[in-house]
């Protein structure tokens, strides 16, 4: 007969975490057992170390303030429910950058969503897609996503459905929802699944907009997990013992874990086959009790069993040098582990196999699968802050090392260009060491091309004692950048404790310096690249616009956030007497150094040509192009404004319609005959249209970066502007200019730059 007590011992603890965020009552759970409250949490409660969850973050029990993130808890799961999803992730854009990152996750441990917690907007992915060009995101099998998404495949190499949604509230993008599910079910999402999926990105939405108007903290660094309450049969007493008993009588051991990866139920077969006791191991994650379980090789195997649904098994080498074959069986509410005891190896196992410790990493196992993960993760990696940010990402927790720092090579020193952990102030002190000062370790790695590994202070002190004291880090590892022979800088990983490298991290290491060096140096030229074109195009745009007296004018220039964002939008207002001006604006095809230099000579061309009738300015204008064949077209509109008569001529060239608010706050959208654009047939004429331009109107013209979004029509989106142009109160033109560009619900992630110029003949002053 099984043991009652220990029984009643698992049942409890069973209850404590099923019932963790509710609160628990330890003196009615202590009085049940004869002891008190504070006894009863300790017997039964394991509570987290310091408050924390299984990322190491203040948790809920903890006590820390709610986040806003919490609230969308509710709506999460019950998608989920409704879907029959396998796993779930929220993510939200970081304020002030364009990253998603990883707030909720769902179905999975939060650990085994590692991986995936950080995405760059610009990358290309199911999330980031849907996010930027707010549709949604579906991919019916791993077939299908290594096709779409190769790199994506890569990190994600599990036969699983998902669909991705962008989350937002009118023109406000908060990030995106990812629903998984196992690939074996059916083909495209039901009718039903997509209402559930849109109507949870509303209300996730909407739930986001309360919880920033309640002043609720910023999402988390960390991941929250949630726990999607599942229909259950709970077992009688009598069943529960003989259920028990089955199990302890099998020569195999059994685990079953939560969702979250937390053991709630332990075989004491199971308990001796790992070398632990049945209470060490009731309420903690599997691989925080089992140490020896935390290598790449099982999280993969995890991974494929908890998000693909399906069975998977994973041999180890368990304490006492024994072999271990873990059966893993998931379903919606956790995973079954049947631990099958092998032949136990000739070979020891090595001292403190059992109990290795939580900064030690898994090289040994995985440095194969360590290389995969960064190599896929660099290739979406385009400037030299995401090369930083993605490697400190990955580095940081698979070697569980606390301090992460960049330097580049730049005029015989070494600049800092990205850290992770340090103070600013702490490494202004380190940061430019020349050449010349062998003191330094950053120069000594990279001038020797060596890496340089130091395990503790001491070790350190030898070389320089004053990094010790001034970083307050007990172990360093400086690993050169080298491509090609060439160095382009150094890499730097600390830990707050004293660390031996072994000699399989210290390879690992070695190859990733390698993969960094390469995207470092990718993105080095990316952005000398850019910062070249940004100052060509800057140069090429009008510094300063004419004053005219009678005219308020205001305009407004962005560039897109996906690529290299530059691209060929121009305006110009060009005075061509005391009472008319000419106004222009266009688009070069393209977004790269070539477009913006086109843009220059069309500007050019229109600015040497203005005082000509509309049709004649566009008609020369596309001639000169022509005859440059530069291989691309350019759209443009032309307006001559007679501020005296109140008379507008408008002609265009495949532009985009202009809008007119009249003074009554009527808008409309101005149909002009829509020529050919610039630079295709020499002999194409262009027709101007007369309008009348009464005193207070508004007169806008954009470029289709401001109204385009795939799926939408042209003309709808342009009705859509005007709408907005209308039911825009009366206000000066700067103010009017800024409420257009930043409440229109295409301008917070862009795929082109926008440019808007707007033009308001004001009313006599008598």
């Amino acid at each position: 007969m099984a043991d009652v007590p220990g029984l009643a011992e698992q049942l409890v603890r069973q209850a404590v975490l099923a019932d963790r965020q509710a609160g628990v009552s330890w003196a009615r759970i202590g009085a049940s057992f004869g002891v008190s409250g504070g006894a009863a949490r300790s017997r039964f409660g394991r509570p987290r170390a310091s408050g924390t969850d299984a990322w190491g973050t203040a948790g809920r029990d903890a006590g820390d303030g709610a986040s806003g993130v919490e609230l969308l808890e509710p709506a999460l799961a019950e998608a989920v429910r409704e879907t029959g999803a396998s796993a779930s992730l929220v993510y939200l854009l970081s304020p002030g950058e364009q990253v998603l990152r990883l707030a909720v996750v769902g179905g999975v441990p939060a650990k085994i969503a590692a991986l995936w917690a950080r995405l760059p907007l610009s990358a290309s992915g199911p999330v980031a897609d849907a996010v930027r060009e707010r549709r949604i995101v579906w991919v019916a099998s791993q077939t299908e996503l290594a096709s779409r998404y190769p790199t994506v495949s890569l990190v994600m190499p599990y036969d699983v459905a998902l669909a991705a949604a962008p989350v937002t509230t009118g023109a406000t993008v908060w990030g995106g929802l990812v629903l998984l599910w196992p690939g074996s079910r059916p083909g495209n999402p039901s009718a039903h699944e997509r209402e559930v999926l849109a109507a949870a990105c509303d209300r996730l939405g909407v739930l986001l907009q309360q919880s920033a108007d309640g002043g609720h903290p910023p999402p988390p660094k960390r991941p929250l997990h949630m726990t999607v309450s599942l229909p259950a049969r709970t077992a009688g007493p009598a069943e529960a013992l003989a259920a028990v008993d089955f199990v302890n009588r099998l020569s195999e051991g059994c685990i079953a874990l939560d969702q979250e990866g937390r053991i709630t139920f332990v075989s004491a077969a199971a308990a001796d086959l790992v070398g632990s006791s049945v209470p060490e191991l009731l309420g903690a994650l599997l691989w925080e009790a089992l140490p020896w379980l935390e290598d790449p090789a099982f999280e993969d195997r995890y991974r494929t069993a908890v998000i693909g649904r399906r069975p998977t098994s994973f041999t180890t080498l368990g304490p006492a040098g024994r072999r271990l074959d873990l059966l893993l069986s998931p379903d919606a509410s956790g995973t079954s582990v049947c631990i099958v005891p092998g032949v136990s190896t000739t070979r020891a196992a090595p001292p403190g196999h059992g109990r290795r410790r939580r900064d030690a990493p898994s090289a040994e196992a995985g440095g194969v699968y360590e290389l995969m993960r960064l190599a896929a993760t660099l290739t979406e990696a385009v400037t030299v802050q995401d090369v930083v940010e993605q490697a400190a990402d990955h580095i940081l927790p698979a070697f569980h090392a606390q301090g992460f720092v960049v330097s580049v090579t730049e005029g015989g020193r070494l600049r800092i260009v990205g850290h992770r952990g340090y103070r600013p102030e702490v490494l202004a002190r380190l940061d430019l060491p020349p050449f010349r000062d062998r003191a330094a370790p950053t120069v000594r790695a990279v001038t020797t091309g060596v890496p340089l590994f130091f395990g503790s202070p001491r070790e350190m002190a030898r070389l320089n004692a004053d990094i010790p004291r001034r970083t307050h880090r007990a172990a360093w590892a400086f690993l050169p950048l080298i491509v090609s022979g060439r160095p382009v800088g150094c890499c730097v990983v600390s830990y707050d404790q004293p660390h031996p490298f072994t000699p399989d991290e210290r390879a690992v290491l070695t190859s990733l310096a390698g993969l960094i060096a390469q995207a470092l140096d990718r993105a080095r030229l990316y952005d000398a690249k850019h910062q070249l074109a940004r100052s060509l195009q800057t140069g090429l745009l009008p510094a300063t616009l004419p004053t005219v007296p009678g005219l308020e004018v205001a305009a407004r220039y962005l560039p897109a956030t996906h690529g290299m964002e530059i691209g060929g939008d121009f305006y110009d207002l060009i005075r061509l007497d005391a009472t008319t001006v000419a106004a222009t604006i266009g688009d070069v095809q393209g977004h790269n150094m070539t477009a913006a230099a086109l843009m220059g000579q069309v500007r050019t061309a229109v600015h040497a040509t203005a005082g000509a009738p509309p049709g004649e300015v566009l008609a020369r204008t596309n001639r000169l192009l022509t005859d440059l064949d530069p291989g691309l077209f350019t759209s443009c509109l032309y307006a001559q404004l007679d501020l005296e008569r109140h008379r507008a001529q408008l002609a265009t060239a495949g532009h985009p319609p202009p809008l007119l608010r009249h003074p009554d706050g009527h808008t409309e959208v101005l149909r002009i005959p829509r020529g050919l654009l610039l630079g295709i047939d020499p002999a194409t004429d262009y027709q101007a249209t007369e309008l009348p331009l009464p005193p207070d109107c508004v007169l806008a013209f954009y470029t289709d970066g401001l109204i385009e979004t795939p799926g939408t029509d042209l003309e709808d989106a342009a009705a859509a502007l005007a709408g907005h142009l209308a039911r825009a109160p009366h206000q000066p033109m700067d103010t009017l200019a800024d409420l257009l560009i930043h409440d229109h619900p295409h301008t917070g992630t862009r795929n082109d730059d926008i440019a808007l110029l707007l033009l308001h003949p004001q009313p006599s002053a008598g």
